[in-house]
């Protein structure tokens, strides 16, 4: 059996999840961000924008045992928990670079509170912003914020429904997850804030930028393909 399954490239003790998206405008707002990160408009600043939420400070109610020869790092199994903060966070797609914002509480109030941050930083020009629907990006104190005249300069790019994906700030919270908190320690919360930041200026430093090489072609043809199985 086990030779069978090599032959044929089959692994059956993995399994895979999706999710297709059923939003109605799946389509028009993925060639709408793609476009955006593949022909972006001339002298525009692309943004993308999204919070990692409850972000838990936890530390190890004993310190841990350390990696040696024979013998892995071990730890304790229960964590002393020192509170939650909030990442807001901006990557400029183009340049590979972070804005960050870190906050006690997910809220229009804050969202709103970091686009104006942003409107400080980048005081000229356009700002097209990659966003998810989630509530707080949608609600009727951001809709009367984007009415003001000096705030009309932001235009803002849903994502479909069930497509964080389609979000290029996401890669950035995969690492942060995977380099900050996955393995860390935080006695508090102000310690959690500091390494959640000095992470992303490292990164800005590093000025990595997150290629997008697939066509809104490409990705709509996959996604037929998906559901005609």
């Amino acid at each position: 059996m086990h030779q069978i399954l090599r032959q044929n490239q089959l692994k059956p003790h993995r399994v895979g999840t999706f999710l297709q998206s059923s939003d109605p405008n799946f389509t028009a707002k993925v060639i709408d961000v793609v476009g955006l990160y593949m022909n972006p408009p001339e002298n525009a600043v692309v943004l993308c924008v999204d919070e990692k939420t409850q972000l838990q400070a936890l530390d190890r109610t004993q310190s841990m045992l350390p990696m040696r020869p024979d013998q892995i790092e071990r730890r304790t199994h229960d964590d002393k928990r020192n509170g939650t903060v909030q990442l807001y966070a901006a990557l400029e797609v183009h340049a590979g670079h972070v804005i960050p914002r870190v906050e006690d509480r997910h809220r229009s109030r804050e969202f709103i509170e970091f686009m104006n941050q942003l409107l400080q930083i980048y005081p000229e020009g356009q700002l097209h912003v990659v966003l998810d629907n989630v509530a707080t990006h949608r609600s009727e104190k951001v809709q009367l914020w984007h009415t003001k005249p000096n705030h009309r300069r932001v235009v803002f790019h849903f994502i479909p429904t069930y497509s964080s994906w389609l979000n290029r700030v996401e890669v950035l919270f995969n690492l942060v997850q995977a380099k900050v908190i996955r393995r860390g320690r935080f006695p508090s919360k102000q310690d959690l804030t500091a390494k959640l930041l000095a992470y992303i200026e490292r990164f800005n430093q590093e000025k990595r930028i997150f290629e997008w090489t697939k066509t809104a072609d490409v990705i709509l043809r996959s996604c037929t393909s998906r559901t005609r199985r």
